[in-house]
């Protein structure tokens, strides 16, 4: 019997330690290169769900792609080269994804609510480039609001806030 529940306690000790180095492979190093492969990824991330809601209503226009281009210059002051191979490896990861929770769980983990907010407004900038928010434009926007953890009044305040910004 007492061989038995050391087996037992030996055995659940290898399984521990095989989900901790599953975890710890998933988990990004805070330091060095794994840092600047978070920050690069998070970037992906946050591009790929700009480029979403352009394509979603299966009309992705050239005001849709400049404006995405002119925020990629703004607020992470990409030369348009940078921007363009940011947007392009954007789409490759929107094509490979199954789902937007891979994006939104690295915007999550990384970002502040504030800054979660500005990604919001900066979708909304872009869902208005034509000037009106199609049926699928309105589904996406509440989709990414659930998926970023933020609530339906922050939602409503940063449509407000682009829309007027635009005016």
């Amino acid at each position: 019997m007492e061989k038995k529940l050391h087996l037992y306690r030996k055995g659940k000790a290898r399984m521990i330690e095989v989900v901790k180095r599953f975890f710890n492979k998933a988990t990004p190093k805070v330091n060095g290169i794994s840092n600047q492969n978070t920050e690069h990824d998070i970037r992906v991330a946050t591009c790929a769900l700009f480029v979403e809601i352009a394509r979603i209503d299966e009309k992705f226009t050239e005001a849709e792609m400049n404006s995405i281009v002119s925020i990629l210059k703004e607020r992470y002051g990409l030369a348009p080269e940078h921007a363009d191979a940011l947007i392009a490896e954007a789409q490759r990861e929107l094509e490979k994804s199954v789902d937007l929770w891979q994006f939104a769980r690295l915007i999550n983990e990384n970002y502040t609510n504030e800054e979660k907010i500005e990604i919001i407004e900066t979708l909304w900038r872009i869902v208005y480039v034509d000037g009106k928010m199609d049926q699928y434009e309105h589904y996406l926007m509440n989709k990414l609001q659930n998926l970023l953890r933020l609530s339906h009044d922050q939602l409503i305040a940063a449509k407000l806030k682009a829309r007027d910004a635009e005016k």
